[in-house]
């Protein structure tokens, strides 16, 4: 096994199962946006969404490219180091979406009227879903040791965040009983 996650064979099909969980999770994040849209909800920031689909997107494809030019060698404790990163991302990842229900998706929606949700990792922080993002970014490309492809996400990552941190807390104000340090709008980094 150790052989198969350290192949580029392997690592293709990693990186294939995470964009086939980004496809999973954008069909939830329609169905749930339209449920917000449906009980009056507002949509911000939409001028940076299409920004953040190409980082996304961009994202899987470039670290493949890096790992086909490269061709790293890779040794087992980096791979399986990083995948157990990978693994916890996506569960901190889902735990997000099934505390905030129909409230998630990749967009900044807020319904008018609901509190934020305060349950679940949102208890502990403001904005675990990003936490989940920053720590897949890195942890997925370094399984294949694919160092310019995590440094340069990373980068460009933050900066996005900036901006989408700020959109959202801003929306957040807009709830009831809400500050720039409340949590659960149900929105996060797009995963595409």
């Amino acid at each position: 096994m150790t052989g198969l996650l350290t192949s580029l064979a392997g690592f293709t099909i990693v990186v294939a199962l995470v964009a086939l969980e980004r496809v999973a999770e954008l069909v939830v994040s329609r169905r749930n946006a339209a449920w917000s849209l449906a009980r009056g909800g507002r949509e911000s920031g939409q001028g940076h969404y299409p920004v953040m689909v190409v980082l996304h997107t961009g994202f899987l494809v470039a670290m493949l490219v890096e790992a086909y030019l490269r061709r790293p060698d890779v040794g087992p404790a980096l791979a399986w180091s990083m995948f157990v990163l990978l693994l916890a991302s996506q569960a901190l990842r889902w735990w997000c979406i099934a505390t905030l229900g129909p409230r998630w998706n990749t967009r900044v929606i807020v319904v008018p009227g609901l509190p934020p949700v305060r349950s679940g990792p949102y208890r502990l922080l403001p904005h675990p879903n990003y936490i989940a993002v920053v720590v897949e970014g890195l942890a997925l490309p370094l399984v294949h040791a694919c160092w310019w492809t995590a440094l340069g996400f990373t980068v460009a990552n933050a900066a996005l965040l900036t901006l989408r941190l700020r959109v959202e807390n801003a929306a957040l104000a807009t709830l009831p009983q809400a500050s720039a340090s409340s949590s659960g709008t149900g929105t996060e980094v797009v995963d595409a």
